[in-house]
């Protein structure tokens, strides 16, 4: 038996037993007492690597903290996208070769750091970006009708590829009707006898914007144009065919505590979110129905997401973070 202590990592040779213990710095003033034992009891010399812990800014990696939080009802359980165990970033659309390849990039270093989850979340991103699914998701919100009166007569549909980049991820159902939908962002930005491309198709001239009293765009008149080149319109849309959408629930986080690092004396229950969850109703192309839970794709211009939950037509997407991003409630994801 070889003496261990909390955070211990054993390193065990199939010949020679244990060669080395990975261990966190607090318990570096143990060493001595280590090497006491293992002299006493006439054992050979284990090698210990002390490492030092890696903090998160805004975050609390205390099990018993941790552990407030599920019991409070503040989270849904351990595997929370919000919390930092590997169920949860897991869940939130951390990949596995993602997290290997920032524990490499970090090293066994003996100082003490506090990082910016964006650092992980770009490496996750290097990961999902060359292979995710490219898919079109707008947010139901004054969602706007448009008329195109040159639009195919009958709607039909073509086979376009997941990943322009990338052909080995796939294809996809695109669908071209007469009668399509644009986000309510993007229509209040136009203007009668504008072009704009739309994009996967080609260009469109915009020939009235009908707008409530309010000032927000109930309905746009359109015609195709393309014959245009996509090179000279400063303006181009994701859309969708207004009748094969499915409907979505867009989920966004926050971090559990609003202060950057905690002081010692600091009370972690007087820092907490007030709210940390957000969530979107949008519309999405039909190719979702698809997908399976835990599936990571990009919603274009949107960003990364993962299926969560897809049961009885009520599909749940997580954002992941990409690193970079800084969503619309003003922090960091």
């Amino acid at each position: 038996m070889y003496p261990t202590y909390d955070f211990c990592v054993p390193i065990v040779d199939s010949i020679e037993g244990v060669t080395h213990a990975l261990r966190t710095i607090e318990y570096r003033d143990r060493n001595a007492q280590y090497d006491w034992f293992l002299e006493a009891l006439r054992l050979r010399k284990v090698h210990i690597w002390d490492f030092a812990r890696v903090n998160f800014i805004r975050t609390l990696l205390s099990k018993r903290k941790l552990q407030w939080f599920v019991d409070k009802k503040y989270v849904d359980g351990w595997d929370d996208p919000r919390f930092p165990t590997v169920r949860g970033i897991r869940r939130r659309g951390m990949s596995v070769e993602g997290l290997k390849n920032f524990v490499i990039s970090q090293g066994p270093s003996r100082n003490i750091i506090n990082l910016d989850w964006n650092i992980i979340w770009n490496a996750n991103k290097k990961i999902i970006d060359p292979i995710a699914p490219r898919h079109t998701a707008l947010l139901s919100k004054n969602v706007v009708p448009v008329h195109l009166s040159n639009g195919p007569a009958e709607d039909y549909s073509e086979v376009k590829a997941k990943h322009k980049k990338n052909p080995d991820v796939g294809t996809k159902k695109v669908f071209f009707s007469s009668e399509i939908l644009l986000e309510q962002e993007d229509a209040a930005t136009l203007e009668s006898g504008e072009e704009v491309t739309l994009m996967d198709w080609g260009n469109a001239i915009i020939e009235k914007v009908n707008k409530d009293d309010s000032g927000v765009v109930t309905s746009i008149d359109a015609k195709l144009h393309l014959e245009g080149d996509f090179k000279k319109t400063s303006k181009k849309f994701t859309w969708l065919p207004a009748k094969e959408t499915v409907e979505i629930d867009l989920v966004d986080f926050d971090h559990l505590i609003t202060k950057d690092k905690l002081e010692e004396g600091d009370d972690f229950e007087d820092f907490i979110t007030p709210e940390s969850e957000f969530h979107q109703t949008a519309v999405a192309d039909i190719n979702v129905k698809d997908m399976k839970v835990g599936d990571v794709i990009q919603f274009e211009r949107k960003g990364y997401y993962r299926l969560d939950a897809a049961q009885d037509g009520h599909y749940v997407f997580f954002t992941v973070p990409d690193g970079k991003t800084v969503n619309k409630y003003g922090n960091k994801k």
